[in-house]
């Protein structure tokens, strides 16, 4: 039997409709996160149960090396949690004098899931980390079977790091990446994660697993310190907003790139995109043109949120800057603009929620599929490459510092609708992410296509200049039309589902209970009682 990760023929899903639900993009960690709610958890705890899980069963896009971003809704208000790691204090641009290097103990810095798992857990946990991850230690000590979609991107991963310290003798047992349907298993992960359930997390940052990762890094070459570990805190920055009609996009503040999502659609305010369907040439053109906006802005300002000294968030949200750039727009052709003038002022995602009205939107990655390549031994960690997220351009925002935040890719998203929660959604994949969420919100708030429709549609990225990617399942006449208004139209092969995103969502009713998607570009599922 061939388990593959393309479908051979049109597959469509029906949204999961259920009082509690869990979307993640493995089977696995989803049925952790059902788990955990039947034992008298809530979302939050089958958030990090899930999320624990991932960094097992779904090693390509995450691990215990990993950064991490929530939002979430307690069932009064909404809350934002960034726990992003900053870089080790003897970074400094003379260290890169060829600019950031993409893999390797250089571009490590201080990883910060595991301090979100420990901060949501003590302020919305019912259960105790001891409870919820103990479906992730049983999956790293007594193995799992491994997925298609996982099982190709693991392969490939093997290609460029087999020879980064740590990585074969963690990731590639008999010298390879195991195939789909093999069973792989992490005794080192389940250390760790013993650890820090035993600590409260300390053991990570403070004891024998800092050490133990300060001291492998130090003997490559890296700069990270126990010092810099034990530094770490994550900060609840609460969210920044916009409106799009009568519902609210919320995101986490910079260091990430959500603000581009409500610069995009503070810019559509102003176009007349609602005289058009979900899949019209022009929709598509004023969403692209939006993005492309948004994005110059974006890497010309966004950094560590406080490093943005001459321009924040602020200014670039501020309405009237906003009408400024949709008025660059032209309906009629693709424009490659540059950035404007404000004035001063590989990653999984999973979605949950539960009967008491709780919705969490969780994102953690080691933002290269396997990230820097450095593995721990014996420890199950795999570092992330977030330091590859800074650049050494004298002045700017995002130039590299010790203990400053990269710019980051990862965001999760939350929408809201008179004051009530509406949608926890979001989707994995680097740089589509922010052009993601516009997709997404406009699918389900604009076109009103339920939640795995949304996530089952063609997707358009953005890439730079009048580059644009696109799935070939868009129609011909469609890309046709994009090409006539200037747009340089490639069309990507399915096999990339990175490249377009992993979507998970989960769409609050009005009679109460949720909808659930998973996308089908990855292994995941939607499930719930």
């Amino acid at each position: 039997m061939q388990l593959r990760h393309d479908p051979v023929y049109p597959s469509r899903r029906s949204p999961v409709l259920a009082d509690n639900v869990v979307a993640t993009s493995q089977p696995l960690a989803t049925q952790a996160g059902l788990t955990i709610l039947q034992q008298g958890g809530n979302a939050v705890d089958a958030a990090l149960a899930t999320a624990a899980v991932l960094t097992v069963v779904e090693p390509s896009g995450n691990g215990l090396g990993s950064d991490a971003f929530c939002i979430l809704w307690d069932g009064k208000e909404l809350h934002g949690l960034n726990a992003s790691g900053r870089a080790p204090a003897a970074w400094s641009p003379e260290r890169f004098p060829d600019g950031m290097p993409d893999t390797g103990v250089d571009t490590v810095t201080v990883p910060g899931a595991v301090s979100a798992w420990v901060a949501l857990s003590q302020k919305f946990g019912k259960l105790g980390l001891a409870t919820v991850l103990a479906p992730a230690i049983a999956y790293a000590e007594d193995g799992f079977i491994v997925s298609p979609t996982i099982a190709r991107l693991w392969s490939i991963a093997a290609e460029t790091f087999a020879d980064h310290p740590g990585f074969a003798e963690t990731f590639l047992p008999e010298g390879r990446a195991p195939k789909a349907g093999e069973r792989f298993r992490n005794p080192g992960a389940a250390r760790t994660l013993r650890a820090i359930a035993e600590t409260n997390g300390r053991a990570f940052y403070e004891g024998e697993i800092a050490e133990e990762i300060a001291s492998f890094i130090q003997s490559h070459g890296g700069a990270l310190t126990v010092e810099d570990m034990a530094a770490h805190k994550p900060d609840w920055c609460g969210t920044i907003s916009a409106e799009f009609g009568d519902t609210e996009l919320h995101e986490i503040p910079p260091n990430g790139q959500g603000v581009a999502a409500l610069m995009a659609l503070g810019i559509l305010e102003h176009t007349d995109i609602r005289s058009y369907g979900p899949d019209d040439v022009q929709a598509i053109h004023l969403q692209i043109e939006a993005i492309k906006l948004a994005y110059r802005d974006l890497h010309a300002y966004v950094a560590d949120r406080d490093h943005m000294t001459e321009i924040d968030e602020t200014a670039l949200l501020d309405p009237t800057y906003l009408k400024s750039r949709a008025a660059l727009i032209d309906p009629t052709r693709a424009v490659d603009h540059g950035a404007g003038a404000p004035k001063r002022g590989g990653t999984v995602l999973l979605n949950t929620a539960d009967a008491s009205g709780m919705m969490v939107s969780f994102i953690q990655s080691n933002y290269a599929g396997f990230g820097s390549g450095v593995v721990v031994p014996g420890t199950g960690v795999s570092l992330q490459n977030r330091g590859a997220g800074f650049n050494t351009t004298p002045g700017h925002a995002n130039c590299v510092a010790g203990g400053k935040r990269p710019f980051h890719t990862i965001i999760p998203g939350f929408a809201m609708k008179n004051g009530a929660p509406l949608m926890a959604f979001g989707m994995m994949g680097g740089p589509i992410q922010a052009q993601g969420h516009v997709q997404l919100l406009l699918r389900t708030q604009l076109w009103d296509q339920d939640v795995q429709t949304a996530a089952d549609a063609p997707r358009w990225r953005m890439i730079d200049g009048l580059d644009v990617a696109c799935e070939p399942a868009i129609a011909p006449e469609v890309l046709d039309g994009l090409r006539a208004l200037g747009h340089r139209i490639t069309v990507e092969s399915p096999d990339n589902a990175f490249g377009f995103g992993g979507a998970q969502l989960v769409h609050r009713l009005p009679d109460g209970g949720y909808a659930a998607g998973s996308d089908p570009r990855k292994d995941g599922q939607a499930a719930g009682f």
